[in-house]
């Protein structure tokens, strides 16, 4: 039988919609806290002459967490947690920083990736991020294919995540579109790696723009993963700031409501116009989803 695309999507939406309510349904009966949303931004994005001034205009415009660059971080530890001690705002995640490929098909560009991030991990475990974020591979980083590349991972992972959760902290799985990479595309995909690895320190982020492209429901996404998920990156359609584009994140806080979500949603995006006025309404824009979520 042939069915055209409307008709497919229909049916999509409507399955969807069951997910919701199931979901909904089945979330009284999970061990799941309620959710949280606590809203970051990378530290790039806020304008300032330095750490303490950002995290100032990001206490007043109600932000919750700031998410660091991982490469140099060691060196920054006292400069972070001096800063931190007289903030409201928390350090959130950690965002890559390591070199190397971590699914190279060069043993030796693994093994800088396994070297680089257990130098990042060690201080964002004392710094008390939730996790480091980490893309296996990206377009043309790999000879690998799909099979060789999931191998290869999960030969690494579980003694990198028993380092990550020995540290007080995790490894952050980000799924990607296929214009960035070929390999972890969708957040089922890393959660059934993070499964796999069978390690408490391996984990997974989700990224609404790259969703965008990848997913056909960010509810059901969302759902799939559960409580793999401790990161969430936030952007528009564009990428740009949240509300500034038609992109709606209902559905998808829909589906952090569901899993209990306790981490951070962080801004990855570039304002349009001026950042002082246009990120605290992004801020808003992101409270009023959450609530008609």
């Amino acid at each position: 039988m042939r069915i055209d695309r409307r008709t497919f999507l229909a049916g999509g939406v409507v399955a969807a919609a069951g997910v919701a309510s199931a979901g909904a349904s089945a979330s009284r009966n999970l061990p799941f806290k309620k959710a949280k949303l606590n809203i970051s931004s990378q530290e790039p994005i806020i304008p300032g002459k330095d750490l303490p001034d950002r995290l100032a205009k990001m206490e007043r415009w109600g932000f919750d967490g700031i998410e660091i660059w991982g490469s140099g971080l060691a060196g920054r530890v006292k400069e972070i947690r001096d800063a931190l001690a007289s903030s409201r705002v928390r350090l959130s995640a950690i965002c890559s920083g390591y070199q190397g490929v971590l699914m190279s098909d060069d043993p030796v560009e693994r093994e800088k990736a396994v070297r680089t991030m257990k130098d990042i991990l060690a201080p964002a475990g004392e710094l008390g991020a939730t996790g480091m974020i980490c893309v296996p591979a990206f377009n043309g980083h790999t000879k690998l294919e799909n099979r060789e590349g999931r191998k290869v991972l999960l030969d690494i992972l579980p003694d990198l995540g028993a380092y990550a959760a020995k540290c007080g902290t995790r490894l952050l799985l980000e799924p990607l579109n296929r214009r960035e990479a070929f390999f972890l595309r969708q957040l089922a995909d890393a959660a059934s790696i993070c499964r796999d690895a069978g390690n408490p320190g391996v984990c997974m982020m989700g990224d609404f723009y790259h969703m965008f492209f990848e997913e056909t429901s960010d509810l059901g996404a969302i759902i799939s993963a559960g409580a793999y998920i401790h990161h969430m990156h936030v952007a528009s359609r564009k990428r740009n700031l949240p509300g500034q584009d038609e992109r709606d994140f209902t559905n998808g806080f829909r589906g952090l409501k569901v899993i209990g979500f306790q981490d951070y949603c962080s801004l990855e995006c570039t304002p349009v116009g001026d950042p002082e006025k246009e990120i605290p309404k992004a801020v808003r824009f992101l409270r009023d989803q959450w609530a008609k979520a």
